[in-house]
């Protein structure tokens, strides 16, 4: 029986592992090896070894270093903004309110929206709806274009990814918030703990793995963000919104510096894979057995 199971197992995962070989290990080792050569993508044009050249180009490289600023900051608003706001939604929903199952779709709406529409949607927002109500209002130093202004561009981007992303962290909080156990919140009732205390001693800690995927994912999706950062401010203005990935992509795709490109990859690669990792480890230590 052991010997057929492991052939069912074989049978079932092989495909995945073979599709998940083709389109991801395979493409990664190549392009380890791409960052270590020069190359301008043009199959006529020779590819040369320069060894560790390029990853020493990229220390060299301010602009690189600006967009990595750049996407740090956001990363980190966006990882308060979007589990606050998801945890909120998260308790405001399981609260017994009749429009509880209304208010989850409505939340986790904006999650189906692909990034790149998503963009265009805020885009009309902020430069059209903004300047309407600021003329309307007389508030013209809140309602206006942020996305012309290097010091507010920033933020509508986390505000965008915040509303893009809070309603699905909604639905892993709404889950962590059903596996607790009734019986605890009734008996810190009866002993007389108030809202918040029912929060900070019974919910939150009992919501540690929740909060394990939440921050793993919105520390991911911040950190790779592309097709809304191209919609909505491609870069601009003056690269004051140009993140990680834009970065890698201009540099592969507009300079034609394949080389320093990939090594730019390789390294953005090895620093998400760091700092999640260090979340993860941090937020399971932290994980309360029921």
């Amino acid at each position: 029986m052991k010997r057929k199971d492991k052939l069912w197992f074989g049978l079932f995962t092989m495909p995945l592992f073979t599709i998940f070989t083709i389109v991801v290990i395979i493409p990664f080792i190549i392009g380890i090896a791409y960052s270590f050569i020069s190359w301008d993508g043009i199959s006529a044009n020779p590819k040369v070894f320069v060894g560790l050249d390029n990853y020493a180009t990229i220390f060299q490289d301010e602009r690189f270093f600006s967009s990595a600023g750049h996407t740090l900051k956001f990363t980190l608003l966006a990882l308060v903004s979007v589990n606050l706001l998801g945890l909120t939604f998260s308790l405001l929903v399981t609260n017994g309110l009749r429009t509880s199952k209304l208010a989850r779709t409505f939340f986790f709406m904006p999650n189906l929206i692909g990034g790149l529409i998503l963009g265009y949607i805020w885009k009309f927002i902020f430069t059209d709806a903004f300047k309407f109500l600021g003329g309307k209002t007389g508030l013209e130093g809140i309602f206006f274009n942020w996305l012309i202004n290097p010091n507010f561009a920033l933020y509508a981007l986390v505000i965008v990814f915040t509303w893009q992303m809070a309603g699905y962290t909604m639905i892993i909080y709404i889950a962590g918030i059903q596996g607790i156990p009734d019986e605890l919140l009734e008996a810190a009732k009866v002993d007389g703990a108030n809202i918040w205390h029912r929060l900070t001693k019974i919910t939150f800690p009992l919501l540690m793995p929740s909060f394990t995927i939440c921050f793993f994912m919105t520390l991911s999706g911040a950190f790779k963000i592309y097709d809304v950062n191209l919609s909505l401010t491609n870069g601009g203005p003056v690269h004051s919104t140009e993140m990680f990935a834009m970065n890698i992509f201009n540099e592969i795709f507009g300079y034609g510096r394949y080389g320093v490109g990939q090594a730019k990859a390789i390294l953005f690669f090895l620093i998400v894979a760091l700092v999640t990792l260090t979340q993860v480890i941090i937020t399971k230590k932290k994980e309360v057995q029921m």
